[in-house]
C-alpha cells in the first residue's frame, strides 16, 4: 500500500504585516511612556535586575580597594612611627646607660676620695682594674698603672674601705695585684681595740661564704669579741700599719688553748673591684706575696 506524504506549510507573517505590527507597538509604547509610568518602570526593573548587581559589585570592589589602600597607608605610617620611636628608645637607652655608668663612676670617685682622706698620711696613685684571673673573685688582677707612674713591687693597694692586697709584678704601664683573699696570701694583723696580733690567711673557699680566715690570735683575757675591727699590724714587713682589713665574724679557741682562730668579714667587696688606690709609700723591703 503506498504512503501518501502530506506536505506541511510553515506559518509565516508577511513582511508588510510585521512592519505594521511593530509600528503599532512602537506607537503604543511611546504613548504609554508619555502618559503613564508603566514603561519606565518596566525598563527600570529590567535595568535593576541586569545592571545594578554589576554596579554594586564594582562599588564593593572600589570600596574594598580604598579600604585596603587606607590600611596600607596606616601600616606604612605606623611602621615609620615605630622606626622613629625605636630610634628615640635607642637614644634614650644609650643616654640612660651613660648616666648609670657616670653614676657608678661618681660613686667610685667618692669612695676613693673618702678612702684617700681616711689614709691621708700616705701618698697614693689611682688606678683602674683592666684584667683578672678567671672566676668571680678578684684574687689576682691587673691595673692600668705601672713603673711609668711610679708603681713598684711591694706597694699596698686599697679600695672601698680598706686593704685589697699588694703589688707583686710591674710593667711600664701595668701592675699585678695579689689580694689578701688569694690562697698564697697572708697578712699580719692586730685587733684595733686590744692591739693583740694575729695572722689573716687568704682562702678562696672561705671567701665564697663572704669571710676570710684568721688564726694565731693571743687573747688570754677573752677580750676579743664578734664585731671587733682588725687592721694591719705595725710588725708586718710588707703592709703599712693601721689599714682596715675586716671585722670578727666567728671566734673560737684552738686545741692548744693558747691561741684563737676564726673568720672575719672583709671591708672590701672582693667580687666587685673597679678602681683602686696604690699607696706609693713603702715599708722596708721584704718578701712580696
Amino acid at each position: 500500500m503506498a504512503r501518501v506524504k502530506v506536505k506541511r506549510r510553515g506559518f509565516k507573517i508577511p513582511p508588510g504585516y510585521m512592519l505594521f505590527i511593530l509600528t503599532v507597538l512602537s506607537v503604543i509604547l511611546m504613548i504609554l511612556s508619555f502618559t503613564t509610568d508603566i514603561v519606565p518602570a518596566v525598563f527600570n526593573g529590567i535595568a535593576g535586575y541586569t545592571f545594578m548587581p554589576f554596579k554594586n559589585g564594582l562599588t564593593e570592589v572600589a570600596t574594598y580597594a580604598n579600604n585596603r589602600a587606607d590600611d596600607f597607608r596606616e601600616v606604612s605610617e605606623v611602621v615609620s612611627e615605630n622606626k622613629v620611636l625605636r630610634e628615640k628608645v635607642d637614644e634614650l637607652t644609650e643616654k640612660n646607660d651613660r648616666l648609670v655608668e657616670e653614676r657608678f663612676e661618681l660613686i667610685e670617685l667618692r669612695e676613693l676620695l673618702s678612702l684617700d682622706n681616711e689614709y691621708e698620711e700616705y701618698d697614693k696613685v689611682g688606678a683602674r682594674v683592666t684584667g683578672k684571673d678567671p672566676g668571680n673573685w678578684y684574687s689576682v688582677f691587673i691595673i692600668d698603672k705601672g713603673e711609668n707612674d711610679g708603681i713598684r713591687e711591694g706597694m699596698n693597694v686599697i679600695a672601698h674601705s680598706g686593704l685589697v692586697g699588694i703589688i707583686t709584678k710591674t710593667g711600664p704601664n701595668w701592675s699585678q695585684v695579689r689580694s689578701i683573699i688569694d690562697d698564697e696570701s697572708n697578712v699580719s694583723g692586730r685587733m684595733l681595740n686590744t692591739s693583740d696580733n694575729l695572722i689573716v690567711f687568704g682562702n678562696l673557699e672561705s671567701i665564697k661564704e663572704g669571710t676570710i680566715e684568721f688564726g694565731q690570735l693571743s687573747d688570754p683575757d677573752d677580750e676579743v669579741a664578734v664585731g671587733d675591727k682588725i687592721v694591719t699590724s705595725n710588725i708586718s714587713d710588707r703592709y703599712l700599719p693601721g689599714i682596715a682589713i675586716g671585722y670578727i665574724k666567728t671566734i673560737e679557741k684552738d686545741p692548744n688553748n693558747l691561741t684563737k682562730s676564726g673568720t672575719l668579714t672583709p671591708v672590701v667587696d672582693f667580687e666587685h673591684i673597679d678602681v683602686v688606690l696604690v699607696i706609693t709609700d713603702m715599708k722596708e723591703e721584704g718578701n712580696v706575696g
